[in-house]
């Protein structure tokens, strides 16, 4: 996995003044997590926007602070909502010695047979798991291969991944990660929601009916 270096300062601007710092172009960031107390720093906003974008959350990130190191996830990036503009960084500090849990993108590849052939619909349980590890053996995303996937019906679960032996997944094991269905099913399935939902409004339109009525009787009451 490919690591990201970030250059930062420490940072003592706080509130208001933290907006005239955005202004100039600087990104304000937080470094908490293991045995440190929290850290305030500022890094450029355009060299971390462009290091930390499409980054995977179990991507390790070295931010060097006035020449000293500290090694960290990103737990939580904020971001302007109009401009998508990043806001503010958490980092998360973390021990090379010591395990963590984290969460990891899986990665769907290859053809299945039984798509081109039975005209299958793909269905997908999870885009991603969490695994136990030491930092160094996060995988960045686990690939899950669907062109063994030949027949209706068939499907990968979290047993049938394939990760590093250092690497401990956390979901259940009988857990779905992806299954070919028949496209009559889902449609089906679809008819079915549509159904319910249909039913469901008389009845949320008659409890609504009763209150009114019972309301009514209060008033003249």
């Amino acid at each position: 996995m490919e690591e990201v270096v970030l250059n930062a300062n420490h940072r003592t601007l706080v509130g208001k003044q933290v907006k005239a710092m955005r202004r100039e172009g600087k990104l304000p960031a937080v470094i908490y997590g293991h045995d440190i107390d929290p850290i305030a720093i500022v890094l450029d906003l355009h060299a971390a926007s462009r290091s930390l974008a499409g980054l995977a959350p179990s991507a390790l990130v070295t931010v060097n602070v006035d020449g000293e190191t500290h090694r960290t996830l990103v737990k939580e990036k904020q971001r302007n909502k109009i401009t998508g503009t990043l806001l503010h960084v958490d980092f998360l500090a973390v021990s090379m010695t010591e395990k963590l849990r984290s969460q990891v993108f899986l990665d769907i590849v290859g053809v299945s047979p039984a798509i081109n052939d039975y005209n299958g619909v793909l269905v997908t349980g999870m885009d991603e798991v969490e695994v136990e590890c030491l930092p160094q053996d996060l995988p960045e995303r686990i690939v899950v291969d669907i062109s063994g996937l030949t027949d209706i019906g068939d499907g990968i679960y979290v047993r049938d991944l394939a990760v590093p032996k250092d690497v401990k997944i956390l979901e259940e094991p009988e857990s779905m990660v992806v299954l070919i269905t028949a496209q009559a099913a889902v449609e089906e399935e679809e008819v079915v929601e549509v159904a319910e939902a249909v039913e469901e409004e008389p009845e949320v339109m008659e409890r609504g009916k009763k209150e009114e009525e019972e309301e009514e009787k209060e008033e003249e009451e």
